[in-house]
C-alpha cells in the first residue's frame, strides 16, 4: 500500500511542533528567506510553475489568482487568510492553524511579499477556539522574533498580520462574504466581477487563499517549483489532506498526491468500509458535492479528473456511506443544513432552500407524495446559477444527485409512507441518527 505523504503534516505529531523552535529545527522560514531574495514577479511565476491550486475547493491556479492584482495602485493591498472551514466532512485547516501555525504564517510572507501586501488578515472560524489560540501565539511568536513586523525577516518589507475570529457563518467561507464580514458588515456575498483581486477588503486590491494553500509555499520555495509540481497529477501540483470520514474503518487525514485514486483512499489507507459492509455511496468533496454511487469511485482525486467524472473536489472532504445509509435521511440531514446557512439575500436560494427542505422533511415523515421528487428537481434547477453566490448551486447539487443516482428508494420511501423522524421531538435528529458525522472526535491521527 503507497504510504501517506508528509509534507503538509510533517510536524502534526510532533511535540511542540506549533512552536517557533520546533518549526525552525525544520528549515523554517528558510522558504520565505529565498523568496524574499527574488523579485515579487519571480515569486509569482515560480507559483505558477509549481502546479499550485486553491485547495479551498475553487481549485483556482493560485499563482495566475496573485498575477492580477495590479502592480502599481495608489491604495493598499491586503492578503486574507480564508481560515473559515465551514464545510461538513471537511477538517484540515484545523490541523495546519492547530499544529503547524508557523507553516502559514511563512506562506503569508510569501505571498504578501508577491503581491506587495502590507497588512495581511486571518479570519478564523470562531468554533476553533484551540486553533485560535495556537495562531495568535505563533503570530505573538513571530513578532517577537522579527519574522514579521517593520522589517519582516529583517528585509525592507513591512508586514503586519490580524488574526479575526468569525462568528460562525457558513457563507463567510465565501471569499466576498468573508470580505464582508472583515469590514464589520453582514457576511453576505457580493457581486463579482469587480474580482477582489480588483476590488476587494475595503474596495482595495486584495487575495483571499485558503490555509492550506498558503502553507504548501514554504515548501515550495524550500524545494522549488517542479518538485512541487511532480509530487501531484496534470495542472494539479503538491500533495492534499484529505479527510476522510464516514463508514470507513480508519477515518482521518491523509497527506496523499493530488490524482490519487478514490478507492485507493477508501479501502487502503481507510481500511474499507467499517464491520465488511458493502459500499453504497460516496460525496466526495464535502456535503455540497454531487454524489457518487458505489460503482463510480473509479475515478482519480483531483480537480481536473473528479469534474471530468461529474463531481467536485471540493476541499477534499470525503464522506463514505455503507449499505445501511438511509439515503432519505441523508438528504434530510444535508438540506436542513443549508436552508439553515442561506444568509437570505437572494431569493432563488433563500425560499429554494425552504422548500426544498420541506418537501423532504414531508417525505422523511411519511407523508411524501407523488410528484414531489420532480418538484425537487424543479425547485433545485431554477435555484442554479440565479443568485450572486454559489451556495444555491451547492444546495441543488445533492437534490439532484441523490434523486438521480437513488431515485428508486426514494420513490419506495414515498410509497411506503415509513417515517424515519416521527419518533424524533422537534424535528431533530438525534447525533446517533446522522448519517454525516460531526467534525470533531473521527481523527485517526488524534
Amino acid at each position: 500500500m503507497p504510504k501517506p505523504l508528509n509534507h503538509l503534516s510533517a510536524r502534526f505529531h510532533v511535540n511542540g511542533g506549533h512552536t517557533l523552535k520546533v518549526y525552525k529545527e525544520c528549515h523554517g522560514y528558510e522558504g520565505a528567506q529565498k523568496a524574499m531574495a527574488m523579485q515579487p514577479d519571480a515569486v509569482i511565476e515560480e507559483v505558477k510553475a509549481s502546479n499550485l491550486r486553491g485547495l479551498g475547493g475553487a481549485g483556482f491556479p493560485t499563482g495566475v489568482k496573485w498575477s492580477f492584482v495590479p502592480k502599481t495602485t495608489s491604495v493598499p493591498k491586503y492578503l486574507v487568510i480564508n481560515a473559515d472551514e465551514g464545510e461538513p466532512g471537511t477538517f484540515k485547516d484545523k490541523y495546519i492553524l492547530e499544529r503547524d501555525p508557523h507553516a502559514l504564517i511563512e506562506g503569508m510572507i510569501i505571498a504578501a511579499f508577491a503581491i506587495q501586501a502590507h497588512k495581511a488578515y486571518i479570519y478564523i472560524r470562531g468554533e476553533y477556539v484551540q486553533p485560535m489560540k495556537r495562531v495568535r501565539a505563533a503570530v505573538e511568536e513571530a513578532y517577537a522574533n522579527g519574522l514579521i513586523g517593520e522589517k519582516t525577516l529583517g528585509q525592507d518589507f513591512k508586514l503586519d498580520i490580524v488574526v479575526h475570529p468569525g462568528a460562525g457563518a457558513y457563507i463567510c467561507g465565501e471569499e466576498t462574504a468573508l470580505l464582508s464580514s472583515l469590514e464589520g458588515g453582514k457576511g453576505q456575498p457580493k457581486l463579482k466581477p469587480p474580482f477582489p483581486a480588483i476590488k476587494g477588503l475595503f474596495d482595495c486590491p486584495t487575495v483571499v487563499n485558503n490555509v492550506e494553500t498558503i502553507a504548501c509555499l514554504p515548501l515550495i520555495f524550500r524545494n522549488g517549483a517542479k518538485w512541487f509540481a511532480d509530487l501531484g497529477s496534470e495542472k494539479n501540483g503538491g500533495t492534499h489532506l484529505f479527510c476522510l470520514s464516514g463508514h470507513v474503518e480508519r477515518p482521518g487525514v491523509y497527506e496523499l498526491p493530488m490524482g490519487t485514486p478514490l478507492r485507493e483512499l477508501i479501502y487502503e489507507h481507510g481500511g474499507g468500509v467499517r464491520g465488511g459492509r458493502d459500499l453504497k455511496a460516496v460525496i466526495p468533496g464535502g456535503i455540497s458535492a454531487k454524489i457518487l454511487n458505489a460503482d463510480e469511485i473509479d475515478v482519480n482525486l483531483d480537480y481536473d479528473q473528479i469534474r471530468a467524472a461529474g463531481t467536485m473536489l471540493g476541499s477534499g472532504g470525503v464522506i463514505v456511506m455503507d449499505e445501511t445509509t438511509d439515503m432519505v435521511r441523508a438528504l434530510w440531514v444535508a438540506s436542513r443544513f443549508f436552508h439553515h446557512e442561506s444568509c437570505g439575500q437572494c431569493s432563488p436560494c433563500r425560499e429554494g432552500t425552504g422548500w426544498i427542505h420541506r418537501v423532504i422533511d414531508r417525505m422523511a415523515r411519511g407523508m411524501g407524495r407523488i410528484g414531489d421528487l420532480d418538484l425537487l428537481l424543479d425547485v433545485s434547477s431554477n435555484m442554479e446559477g440565479r443568485t450572486i453566490c454559489v451556495f444555491a448551486d451547492a444546495a441543488a447539487w445533492p437534490v439532484q444527485s441523490y434523486i438521480e443516482k437513488f431515485r428508486a428508494e426514494f420513490e419506495e420511501h414515498i410509497r411506503s409512507g415509513r417515517s424515519i423522524i416521527a419518533s424524533e421531538s422537534k424535528g431533530c435528529l438525534t447525533p446517533e441518527h446522522a448519517v454525516i458525522p460531526a467534525q470533531a472526535g473521527i481523527h485517526l491521527n488524534d
